[in-house]
């Protein structure tokens, strides 16, 4: 990070337009904040254009509304890592083990086994449904679909080696139903 810090400020400061390309939204989780202190710091004029965040590209290919209202009154987006590389502390778990909300956690990969017991240990039900998916909207994309209970297995199953979000709730059961019907707790890919 402090590299591309860096190299936009030098850039910029020799008289070039600067565009600083991310996937997804740069606002969520994309660490925008820190980059644009670091250049309005040293005088940069920024602007952001905004992108269409992963949650809603992986609520798209899956065909799930993040916030059915049958089943989900809010819609969570939460980082799987502090920046220490564990889950953060300073977040209500409590709070985000509510059976009517849906949440969708980002670069929780190597965390995933903690976020399913620390779900499981507020008394999310170890049933609830759970997706799954690597390289989201990209034609390399793969899907998992099984249980909180199960979720350290299926990022197993899908890998560490792409990016991956995990979201949590009963929008995702449908996407759990419409998976091949031979396995309970399916890879799809």
């Amino acid at each position: 990070q402090d590299d591309i810090n860096e190299t936009m400020a030098k850039l910029a400061h020799a008289g070039k337009n600067v565009v600083r390309l991310k996937s997804g939204d740069p606002v969520i989780f994309g660490r925008a904040g820190e980059e644009m202190a670091f250049l309005k710091d040293r005088g940069i004029d920024v602007s952001i254009i905004p992108g269409v965040t992963s949650a809603s590209a992986m609520a798209a290919q899956l065909g799930v509304s993040l916030t059915h209202r049958d089943c989900a009154q809010s819609v969570r987006f939460v980082t799987g890592h502090s920046r220490k590389g564990v889950l953060p502390a300073n977040v209500d778990w409590s709070a985000i083990a509510d059976k009517n909300s849906t949440t969708v956690f980002y670069m929780g990969a190597r965390t995933a086994p903690q976020i399913a017991q620390t779900l499981l240990d507020r008394g999310l039900d170890p049933a609830t449904p759970v997706s799954v998916c690597s390289a989201v909207s990209r034609a390399s994309t793969r899907e998992w679909h099984g249980t909180v209970a199960g979720l350290p297995d299926g990022v197993t199953a899908l890998g560490l080696d792409q990016p991956l979000l995990i979201g949590v709730g009963q929008v995702f059961a449908k996407a759990a139903a419409a998976a091949p019907a031979h396995l309970p707790e399916a890879l799809v890919g």
